[in-house]
């Protein structure tokens, strides 16, 4: 997030450090982009915040904001501004603090007694990455935003640390945009546009961008985007069109975003999706208040071949992928490429392709996606002394 750089910053002893500005319109910005900054500002309340400062760079580094505030006024749309006010703790500069990804103990309870694999990926350009004396593997993956390394076979019980410099943690981050064209937003409290929004990691990119089908899911491959259309299901056919999108949690490192149908007479099915950094797959979670079926399958139908936890097409298409999908709980194949599962409330499963098909690298091919899936971690990130 970008706002002007004030001449005056308050400094305490302790560390805190206070930041006040205003942005106007329609002086440099239009009412657009100030109103977009108010609400960017808002949503950054406690989170770990890389800052650069264009003439103060002595005080670049990592910190924690420990409040945010925003005063808007509006002259009737003709002119405005936003007084905002940013109170900041300050962990350090990045040569002397690491980034502490703290990562959850338990992987995904599934049905086929996998114990999946634990896998990491920090930013594009992080630096000693350190896991102790056990050392995990790495696959490199190339996205829209350059190469991102992930790393296979983190050991359990282990928070990996890294460096990183301050202009290199957002790379390779997912992000949520809203609108046409789209604007990354902050925070959880924006408002998404529920037919014009995405959300993406470079590698992977799901939205609902005035198109027919539940979804789009696209695989950045062979330096441009794959799409495929997928159908969310309960039965009487595909969700055409959603009532809201909100987001439930907006990070660097993952992204979630809630899709909302209301049901006739009563009722309502929701889609939870999630992408986090480096990861290849968009994972989903569909609930119904109800028991009955729940299908989530291709709109333009493909062959694909079951192996019991998930399906993944058996020769590669037009683009040198196969598509794939799973799920880590017992599920029938759907006929049109995809799962279904019957007399359910809920339905979770993952839906991506295995870039490069037949001659995925180690690490990319379709059961190294599947236990990725199962082997999926939360993670929080925190700064701490060297």
């Amino acid at each position: 997030m970008l706002v002007t750089e004030p001449h005056q910053v308050d400094e305490t002893g302790e560390g805190g450090l206070s930041l006040s500005g205003r942005e106007a319109w329609p002086t440099c910005l239009d009412r657009a982009e100030v109103l977009a900054r108010h609400e960017d500002i808002l949503g950054l309340t406690g989170a770990l915040a890389p800052v650069e400062f264009g003439q103060k760079d002595e005080r670049n580094g990592y910190y924690t904001v420990a409040s945010a505030s925003s005063t808007l006024t509006d002259f009737g749309g003709r002119s405005g501004f936003a007084d905002w006010k940013i109170t900041l703790t300050r962990h350090g500069a990045d040569t002397v603090v690491d980034l502490e990804s703290r990562l959850a103990a338990a992987v995904r309870r599934n049905d086929f007694s996998l114990t999946g694999e634990r896998w990491h990926a920090p930013p594009i350009g992080h630096y000693g990455y350190y896991t102790g004396p056990t050392t995990p593997s790495v696959v490199t993956r190339t996205g829209e935003d350059g190469p991102i390394t992930v790393y296979r076979g983190v050991p359990a019980g282990v928070s990996p640390r890294w460096g990183c410099a301050v202009g290199d943690y957002l790379r390779g981050r997912v992000r949520i945009l809203s609108g046409f064209p789209g604007r990354e937003v902050t925070g959880t409290a924006a408002r998404l546009d529920v037919d014009a929004w995405e959300m993406s990691n470079g590698l992977v990119r799901v939205r609902r961008l005035y198109t027919a089908g539940s979804l789009e899911v696209a695989a950045y491959t062979g330096g441009a985007w794959r799409p495929k259309t997928w159908q969310v299901d309960i039965g009487g056919g595909p969700i055409t069109a959603w009532d809201t999108a909100t987001i439930l949690h907006n990070e660097p490192e993952a992204c979630t975003v809630r899709l909302t149908l209301s049901r006739v007479p009563v009722g309502r099915v929701t889609a939870d999706l999630t992408i986090r950094r480096g990861s290849r797959f968009v994972e989903m979670y569909v609930q119904r208040g109800d028991s009955g079926t729940i299908s989530v399958y291709l709109a333009t139908p493909e062959t694909l071949v079951d192996n019991t936890s998930y399906v993944v097409r058996g020769t590669d298409d037009a683009d040198g992928n196969r598509v794939i999908a799973g799920s880590a709980r017992n599920f029938d194949p759907h006929l049109n490429g995809g799962i279904t599962k019957t007399s359910t409330t809920a339905l979770d499963c993952f839906l991506g392709v295995v870039a490069g098909g037949g001659s995925a690298v180690s690490g990319d091919q379709a059961a190294h996606l599947r236990d990725q899936y199962i082997g999926t971690l939360p993670e929080v990130v925190a700064a701490v002394r060297r």
